[in-house]
C-alpha cells in the first residue's frame, strides 16, 4: 500500500475535500463540525499537521492534529474503506508520532465514537491505552472513548 499512496502534509486545496470525507466517515449521522474552512484553519496553523493520502488523484486518507506545550490531540484519521487494513491509518500515525516527538511532545490523546469497534482495535494496536468514558461527547448524542499513547513507552512488536 504504502508505494501506491502518497502522504503528505495538506494543501488548502484539499481542505473541501477533507471535510467532505469527515463528514461521510468520521461525523456520519452527526451535525458536520470539520467544515472546509475549519480544515483550512487547521492546515494553516502552525501548531497543526494535517496530512492528505492520495492514491493517483483520489484522496484516500487524512489525518490532523494538534500540538500543545505537554501533549497532542489528534482530531481527525480516517481512511477510506476500500483501502483500509494496508497500513495506510499506521502510516499516517507514525508520521504524526514521529512529528510529536520532534516537537517534544510525548502524549497524544483522542476521542473516538465509542461504537467504533474497529477505530478502538486499530488505537490499541498502536499502543494506545483507553483513559476515560465521554458521556454524550459528539454534538449531544454519542458517547466517546478517550484514548491516550505516551510516546516514551516503547511499542512491543
Amino acid at each position: 500500500m504504502h508505494d501506491l499512496c502518497t502522504v503528505q502534509p495538506a494543501r488548502i486545496s484539499d481542505a473541501a475535500e477533507i471535510a467532505g470525507m469527515s463528514a461521510a466517515l468520521i461525523e456520519s449521522g452527526l451535525p458536520h463540525t470539520w467544515t472546509a474552512d475549519r480544515v483550512g484553519r487547521h492546515i494553516r496553523h502552525r501548531e497543526c499537521a494535517v496530512l492528505s493520502a492520495r492514491s493517483g488523484h483520489e484522496l484516500v486518507g487524512f489525518a490532523i492534529m494538534q500540538f500543545g506545550d505537554a501533549s497532542a490531540h489528534l482530531n481527525l484519521l480516517a481512511v477510506r474503506p476500500h483501502v483500509r487494513r494496508r497500513g495506510l491509518g499506521r502510516q499516517m500515525l507514525d508520521w504524526l508520532h514521529e512529528s510529536a516527538i520532534v516537537a517534544g511532545t510525548f502524549t497524544i490523546n483522542l476521542e473516538l465514537r465509542a461504537g467504533n469497534v474497529d477505530a478502538r482495535r486499530f488505537y490499541l494496536s498502536m499502543g494506545y491505552t483507553e483513559s476515560g468514558h465521554v458521556h454524550r461527547y459528539y454534538s449531544a448524542l454519542e458517547d466517546a472513548v478517550r484514548m491516550t499513547r505516551n510516546l516514551t513507552v516503547q511499542e512491543i512488536p
